[in-house]
């Protein structure tokens, strides 16, 4: 499994044709407390760059970005119960959906590690 991350915070997880997304540690830090999310239904087309989903903190409500475009397979129905779960573990229980990759191809322009952890240094 590879992982890849945007430079709006979010991580994605591919295994194949197959990824799984949320949002990076740093991400939801800047956040604070996460008190809803809300998850893409199952069928969902999402667009790379487009609006996937919703998180909301005590400071503030934030879109979530397709890194990638596909066809939502899971929402993280365990979020509307516990949605500090993305405080707790964002990059593990704290995931937001999964999906099919339209094109591979997209995941070209994002970054590694590494290359995030640059950016997030250089923030």
């Amino acid at each position: 499994m590879t992982r890849y991350f945007t430079d709006e915070h979010e991580w994605i997880d591919v295994d194949g044709s197959t990824a799984t997304v949320g949002i990076t540690s740093y991400a939801q830090e800047q956040l604070g407390d996460i008190v809803f999310v809300e998850v893409p239904a199952a069928g969902a087309s999402v667009s790379k760059g487009g609006e996937a989903a919703v998180v909301e903190s005590v400071k503030a409500a934030s879109d979530v970005y397709a890194p990638v475009s596909g066809t939502v397979t899971e929402g993280n129905a365990a979020l509307a119960d516990d949605p500090s779960l993305v405080n707790s573990d964002p990059e593990g229980t704290g995931w937001f959906f999964k999906l099919t990759l339209a094109d591979p191809g997209e995941l070209d322009g994002l970054m590694d590690e590494a290359g995030y952890k640059a950016f997030v240094a250089g923030l």
